[in-house]
């Protein structure tokens, strides 16, 4: 039997962001824009992006949620940590390392870890 791949995803930890980028709604919206153009992706509707989680330091920041024609990029941010977690998850295929080196050279990353996966 042959296995069948439905997806892809790669997930993107970033550490040492620049704070005043992910605390930022329209550096995230620039940024999604950006990276849905790099790797070829259609946006589907709008970028959501509600700022959250405010009774505790730790917890607040940005979600980022763009569903994609083949499925989404999800994004959560922390302004107390400065850190970023980004999936992209889609059915077609996309230039993983493309993405992960725009987006960590996006959120002036001082650490990036990345796992890729195939669903």
């Amino acid at each position: 039997m042959t296995k069948k791949i439905f997806g892809y995803e790669l997930v993107i930890d970033l550490y040492g962001c620049d704070k005043s980028i992910i605390s930022s709604k329209k550096k995230l919206q620039e940024y999604i824009d950006k990276l849905c153009k790099l790797i070829k992706m259609k946006k589907y509707g709008k970028t959501l992006l509600p700022y959250f989680g405010e009774k505790a330091a730790y917890t607040k920041g940005y979600s980022l949620v763009q569903l994609i024609e083949t499925s989404s990029v999800t994004g959560h941010f922390s302004d107390f940590w400065g850190t970023a977690y980004i999936n992209i998850f889609s059915c077609r295929k996309y230039d993983k390392d493309l993405a992960k080196k725009f987006t960590s050279k996006f959120f002036k990353a001082k650490k990036t870890k990345t796992k890729f996966l195939m669903r």
